[in-house]
């Protein structure tokens, strides 16, 4: 296998293998958001990839979040005021959307749902009844994934399965917080098909909830619809399941980093640069 140096290099890599395993399933690429996990990336590699297009960042430590927020929107204001002054046809940065997908504490929601375009990893009641609090007081609406734990491990954050249809019809009557699909993880030592029947697990659980009626009432687009699985280990699986976005880290951004383990899991429980809960 040829060694991938650049981050250039892996993103396009990345995109190519998305869009072959799309075309295996039957499916358009363009509908496969791929958010870059950027834990263990410097800042310039952020600036880089968002130089090239992309858009998707996800975080899973608020504070890092926060930090990581502030200085992109710094980077892009100065960019876009050096590109108004310079000659027609500069380059403006593409807007970014910050994802935050590592577990979260309910003391931290309210900078969490501040900063995200997108909420991985609501796992309890609590959670949610905490973002609709403070999405109120902010006169928003918060866009969550409901996360289930769909390889029963023990250690791994996550709604139980046969839990998941009850919790998903409570946070569906929240007036501010949309709940937008669901999220998993395979279990550490799933790699590449192996982690299949777990994913598979979570699609069936989410076609169940939409024969259900979760979401029926809500205007296209902003419907019930997000499939949030597949890391650098095992995305192509994940597509072959019917994700819609997938959570990438060193896939991206390369491996060989303090703490990365590249092993497609959740980084809370087991130290993964991929995972929600990082």
């Amino acid at each position: 296998m040829t060694t991938l140096d650049s981050l250039k290099d892996r993103y396009l890599d990345v995109k190519e293998r998305v869009a072959r395993a799309a075309e295996r399933a039957g499916r358009d690429p363009r509908e496969i958001v791929i958010v870059a996990v950027s834990k263990y990336s410097g800042i310039d590699e952020v600036r880089d990839l968002i130089g090239m297009g992309h858009r998707d960042f996800g975080e899973s430590q608020v504070q890092q979040l926060m930090q990581r927020a502030s200085m992109i929107a710094e980077w892009s204001a100065r960019h876009r005021l050096v590109g108004s002054a310079a000659a027609e046809g500069a380059a403006t940065p593409a807007p970014v959307r910050w994802h935050m997908i590592g577990h979260l504490q309910r003391n931290k929601v309210r900078k969490a749902i501040e900063l995200s375009r997108l909420v991985h990893s609501v796992d309890s009641l609590r959670l949610a009844e905490e973002i609709q609090h403070a999405a109120m007081r902010t006169d928003m609406v918060a866009e969550v994934l409901l996360q289930v734990n769909c390889s029963g491990e023990a250690s791994k954050f996550g709604c139980a399965v046969p839990a998941a249809l009850h919790l998903a019809e409570q946070m569906d009557t929240m007036m501010n917080v949309r709940l937008r699909g669901l999220m998993t993880m395979a279990a550490p030592t799933a790699v590449g098909e192996e982690a299949r029947p777990t994913f598979a697990r979570l699609r069936e659980l989410f076609e169940d909830m939409r024969r259900a009626g979760v979401g029926a009432d809500r205007p296209a687009g902003a419907g019930f619809d997000l499939l949030s699985m597949g890391m650098s280990g095992d995305f192509e699986a994940a597509i072959g399941e019917g994700a819609n976005v997938l959570r990438l880290g060193s896939a991206i951004f390369g491996v060989g980093r303090a703490g990365s383990t590249d092993g497609g899991h959740d980084g809370a429980d087991h130290g993964d640069d991929d995972a929600g809960g990082e």
